[in-house]
C-alpha cells in the first residue's frame, strides 16, 4: 500500500502523541500499600521526608508518535513492551502520567477480550451499552442494530448474558458494534486471533474497506499481517519506541532482534550476465507469457547463532539441473540452497519463504517434513544441500523474493544458524494474472454447449 502511506504524508493528523509515558506504583506487598496511603503525610506533617513505599515502573516512556488520517500503524512488541498500554491512552480509557494525546475523530476500539462489556447483561443489552460508550444515540443503535446482529451472526445467543459466550462469541459482537459506529479511528489489539476463519475473513473485509477512508491502529504478533495491513509501523521495547517505519523494515527488524544480529540492507539485485539463452528461449514457447527474471543470490548479512551459512541459492531447469536467468511462470523448476556448518549440527534444517513486495509469504517449505524421522546429522566444515522440487506459479508483474535460512533442530524447537532475507530475488516482467496473489496454470480449459 504504498500509494496510502505517501498520500497518508500530506494528510490531516489524526492522532498525535508528545512525550506520553506511563507510570505504575508497583509494591511488594498490600501493607506496602497502606503505609504509602498514610506515612508520608504524618512525615509531612511534622516536616521529615516522606518515604516511598513503592517501585517506579514505567510501562511507557517518552513516546512521540504521529498518525495521519487514511493511515494504517501497526504496534509490534513482545508482551510487557507497552503495546496495550499505548493503545488504552490512545483510547481514552488510560490517563497518560506525561505528555500530550491529541486524538481527532471518533474512536473505535477492539481492545481485551469482553472490553465494554457487562457480562451479566445479555448481547442485546451490551450492544446498546457498548454502543453509547463509541458516542452512539439509542435511535442510531435502533437503525443498525439488524445489520450488527448480522454482521456478528450468533443468532439466538444475543438474548443470551455473554458471560455464557465463548471468545469467538465476545469477538464477534464488539468487532460488529464497532464496525457500525462510524468510527474515525479504528484501534485493534490482538482480538482477529481468536475465532472462526469465516468471521475473520469478514473482518478483513471490513478493515479493507475501512482502510480507504479511515486510520487504523493494529496491534499483531504476526508480523505478516502487520505487513500486510499496514502502512507504517512502530516496535515497541520495555515501554519505549526501538523502531519506526515502514511495515516491512520494522518487522524484519523485530524478527531479527530474537536473535540478537543486524538485519541485512537490501540493495540493488545482480543480474546475471552470462543469461542462459535456454531459459530465454522457452519464454517465447508460453501460450500466456509469464517471463521471470532470476537475480544472483546476493551473500549479503542474516541473523542466525552463526552454528552454519548459506552459501549458495540457485534456481534450476527441473530437467537439465541448469542454472536459470529466467524462467516461465508454470514451468517445473528446483530451488536449489547450499549451507556450510560451522559447528557440528545434530538435525540441520534448510527451508525458504517466497514473498510478494508486500512481505506477504506466497508460499514456503523446509526439510523437516521429508526429513523429521531421519535428520542428517553434518561435522563442522561440512557442506549440506536441499532441493526443492516446484511448479513456478504464474507472478503478477512486480517484484519477488525468497528468504531462506538454515537451523538446527525441529520444526518447532530450534536454533536459528542464519536466517537470509531477501537474499534472492525475481522480478516478474509481464503477466495475465488479474485476480488473486498469484495464478495457477491450468493444463486445459474447455468451454462446450450442452445439446
Amino acid at each position: 500500500m504504498p500509494g496510502v502511506a505517501e498520500a497518508g504524508k500530506q494528510a490531516p493528523l489524526a492522532v498525535r502523541m508528545q512525550g506520553v509515558s506511563k507510570n505504575y506504583h508497583i509494591y511488594d506487598n498490600p501493607k506496602d500499600r497502606l503505609k504509602q496511603a498514610i506515612v508520608p503525610r504524618m512525615q509531612r506533617l511534622f516536616g521529615a521526608r516522606p518515604a516511598r513505599f513503592y517501585r517506579d515502573f514505567w510501562a511507557l516512556r517518552d513516546i512521540a508518535l504521529d498518525v495521519r488520517h487514511g493511515e494504517t500503524l501497526g504496534v509490534i512488541g513482545r508482551n510487557g513492551s507497552g503495546k496495550s498500554t499505548l493503545l488504552q491512552i490512545l483510547c481514552g480509557t488510560l490517563t497518560p502520567t506525561e505528555g500530550d494525546v491529541d486524538v481527532r475523530g471518533r474512536v473505535g476500539a477492539l481492545l481485551e477480550l469482553g472490553s465494554g462489556f457487562n457480562p451479566e447483561f445479555t448481547g442485546r443489552e451490551n450492544v446498546y451499552l457498548n454502543g453509547a460508550v463509541l458516542g452512539m444515540t439509542r435511535e442510531q443503535i435502533d437503525a443498525r442494530f439488524s445489520d450488527i446482529l448480522a454482521f456478528a451472526d450468533i443468532g439466538e445467543f444475543v438474548e443470551q448474558p455473554v458471560k455464557t459466550y465463548s471468545s469467538g462469541m465476545y469477538v464477534r459482537l464488539a468487532f460488529a458494534v464497532i464496525a457500525h459506529c462510524d468510527a474515525d479511528i479504528l484501534v485493534i489489539d490482538e482480538a482477529l486471533s481468536v475465532g472462526d476463519v469465516f468471521f475473520a475473513q469478514k473482518c478483513m473485509r471490513f478493515l479493507r474497506k475501512f482502510q480507504e477512508n479511515g486510520t487504523v491502529v493494529f496491534v499483531s504478533h504476526d508480523a505478516a499481517a502487520v505487513r500486510n495491513l499496514c502502512d507504517r509501523a512502530i516496535w515497541l521495547e520495555h515501554g519505549r519506541m526501538r523502531m519506526e517505519g515502514d511495515a516491512k523494515a520494522v518487522t524484519e527488524a523485530y524478527h531479527a532482534s530474537a536473535y540478537g544480529e543486524t538485519v541485512r540492507v537490501v540493495s540493488a539485485p545482480v543480474r546475471d550476465s552470462a543469461a542462459d539463452a535456454a531459459s530465454v528461449a522457452r519464454l517465447g514457447a508460453a501460450a500466456v507469457p509469464n517471463p521471470i527474471e532470476v537475480f544472483r543470490f546476493d551473500p549479503g548479512a542474516g541473523f542466525g547463532d552463526g552454528t552454519a551459512t548459506i552459501r549458495s541459492v540457485q534456481l534450476l531447469d527441473a530437467t537439465t539441473r541448469e542454472a536459470l536467468s529466467f524462467v516461465q511462470g508454470g514451468e517445473d523448476v528446483t530451488l536449489r540452497i547450499e549451507a556450510e556448518a560451522l559447528d557440528a549440527l545434530d538435525s540441520p534444517i534448510l527451508g525458504f519463504l517466497f514473498k510478494d513486495r508486500l512481505g506477504q509469504v506466497l508460499f514456503g517449505e523446509n526439510t523437516w517434513s521429508t526429513y523429521r524421522d531421519r535428520a542428517v546429522p553434518i561435522d563442522a566444515g561440512a557442506r549440506l544441500s536441499a532441493e526443492f522440487d516446484f511448479r513456478m506459479p504464474i507472478l503478477p508483474a512486480g517484484r519477488y523474493s525468497l528468504d531462506v535460512a538454515v537451523a538446527n533442530g525441529t520444526v518447532l524447537e530450534h536454533r536459528q544458524a542464519q536466517w537470509m532475507h531477501d537474499a534472492f530475488v525475481l522480478e516478474s516482467h509481464a503477466s495475465g494474472v488479474t485476480t488473486g496473489l498469484v495464478g495457477l496454470p491450468f493444463p486445459g480449459i474447455r468451454l462446450q454447449s450442452e445439446e
